[in-house]
């Protein structure tokens, strides 16, 4: 949808030269070894890096809803889905204090910076950065999740 509304491609070359958005990732730092394996060694680094990475993407899920705002309904349902499962696997944590949040500052500043380009093309491009990463980080999310299904026993 956004290729067809905004012009917006895979492939456009503005888009690669406007990602400094410095969105969560889970990495093979964090844990996640790859597609086949994911972060046998490090399982708690990995689940407060995902439930981390969760609560940040809710400062970018809002800026999505606010842009979309035919699709608020979906995006709320979404935005509150992401803070629930963020919730849960913080729980999932040896000690749940141990996963950063982004404080209120951080957020404000991140809400400001997105809400300035919101209505040019770097916003356009900004919005499709978010929902690609945020589908990527969610990938991974499953994957792990289905890992720890499998490994551990949840109470």
């Amino acid at each position: 949808q956004m290729c067809e509304k905004f012009t917006v491609c895979e492939n456009s070359m503005e888009m690669l030269l406007q990602n400094n958005l410095n969105l969560p990732k889970v990495t093979e730092e964090d844990g996640f070894v790859n597609d086949f394996l994911p972060f046998l060694s490090f399982q708690d680094k990995c689940l407060r890096k995902i439930s981390s990475g969760l609560h940040t993407f809710q400062t970018y899920l809002k800026f999505i809803q606010e842009t979309f705002t035919s699709e608020n309904q979906n995006l709320e349902s979404l935005s509150y889905s992401t803070e629930q499962l963020a919730h849960t696997i913080k729980e999932m944590v040896i000690d749940p204090e141990e996963v950063i949040m982004p404080d209120a500052a951080t957020q404000e500043s991140l809400r400001t910076k997105l809400n300035s380009s919101k209505k040019t093309w770097i916003g356009k491009i900004t919005t499709h950065l978010i929902l690609r990463d945020f589908t990527s980080f969610m990938e991974k999310t499953v994957r792990a999740v289905r890992y720890l299904k499998n490994t551990r026993s949840f109470s």
